[in-house]
């Protein structure tokens, strides 16, 4: 057998115990990414969303909501775990042929920081343009303040068309750092730890046709 067919077989039988761990390893990989995601699943199952409350007073739209997080996500909290919340909080109005038409919305990026040995808890909120710094005496004061939007003026009704508007409440928070077997499907892995939202009812603007 000559040189060449010897050499040719041996890089054949090399490529096809690549293939093999290569296959091994991504059944492994995609198992535990599986797991991951469903683990991340059942972590913010119990986390909800309060309201949303809607609200017409003097011609403005006002929303009152809150965001109740399960055990686990405080529980980190209180050991030193950072969080960053992500509020949206958006106008809808209501078609009976076309999909929902997004009209205005307002977001907020909420930051939760304690340290547990020192008795510290920071907050803070940012709506795009100013920045809040809140430091608290209990962990219990910086959860009900991070956590709630208190009757938020998100717009004037006369800059509206007449129709029925719904309020939705969108909350996510951003994962912190993926283990670095993730990293491998990271194209197909939502950035989000958990991501919920919740309609108000809907309610007239005007006198609807």
């Amino acid at each position: 057998m000559s040189s060449l067919k010897i050499s040719y077989k041996l890089q054949v039988t090399s490529y096809k115990l690549k293939f093999k761990r290569f296959s091994k390893l991504f059944t492994l990989h995609f198992s535990l990414l599986t797991c991951y995601l469903l683990l991340l699943y059942s972590l913010s199952s119990g986390t909800e969303i309060t309201g949303p409350e809607v609200k017409l007073q003097n011609n403005e739209i006002y929303v009152t909501t809150a965001l109740s997080l399960e055990e686990k996500h405080l529980e980190e909290l209180r050991n030193g775990i950072a969080k960053e919340l992500r509020f949206y909080i958006d106008l809808f109005r209501v078609w009976n042929i076309w999909p929902d038409e997004f009209v205005l919305g307002k977001s907020f990026v909420r930051t939760l920081k304690c340290d547990p040995v020192k008795r510290e808890y920071i907050a803070t909120s940012y709506d795009g343009s100013a920045l809040i710094e809140k430091r608290f005496k209990s962990f219990e004061s910086m959860i009900k303040w991070t956590l709630s939007i208190n009757e938020l003026k998100l717009t004037n009704i006369r800059e509206l068309e007449p129709g029925i508007y719904f309020v939705r409440i969108t909350v996510e928070s951003k994962i912190r750092k993926l283990p670095p077997v993730i990293g491998y499907f990271i194209i197909f892995l939502s950035e989000n730890e958990f991501k919920i939202r919740k309609d108000s009812p809907s309610f007239n603007i005007g006198t609807v046709k």
